[in-house]
């Protein structure tokens, strides 16, 4: 794998129950709308479940991931091709925690950021079944 071994670690506060943060995280519908730009595979599950296996796209660079761990308050997946490494997430009532290590050439930390900014405006302004 080309690119450099990043780590970055944020944790914000969301005003919404740990039930709608899971359900943001966790329903590939929900996903899709505040992950954009990146892109996921059409065929997945209502839910992500472990041993559950697909692709995202940021662009042209594909991203393969292997959902190890979902839980009311967790999820971990291992990332191949364009992120060698792993991403975990941890959540509760008020807030999310990312966790996101790897090699890669994208800027995983800014990424990671912007990333969470949309899932904090998507739950707290998006879709109001999810907010707190």
């Amino acid at each position: 794998m080309f690119g450099t071994f990043q780590q970055s670690h944020i944790r914000i506060e969301i005003e919404a129950t740990a039930a709608a943060i899971r359900d943001s995280l966790t329903r590939p519908s929900c996903l899709q709308e505040w992950l954009w730009p990146q892109r996921l595979q059409a065929d997945l599950p209502e839910r992500l479940h472990p041993g559950l296996h697909f692709t995202s796209w940021l662009g042209p660079v594909a991203i393969e991931h292997d959902v190890e761990v979902v839980t009311d308050l967790a999820l971990r997946m291992l990332l191949n091709k364009g992120i060698d490494g792993f991403h975990e997430w941890h959540w509760g009532d008020g807030w999310v925690q990312s966790r996101l290590e790897g090699i890669s050439l994208l800027p995983l930390n800014l990424g990671q950021t912007l990333s969470l900014m949309k899932l904090r405006e998507y739950i707290t302004q998006g879709d109001g079944d999810l907010a707190a």
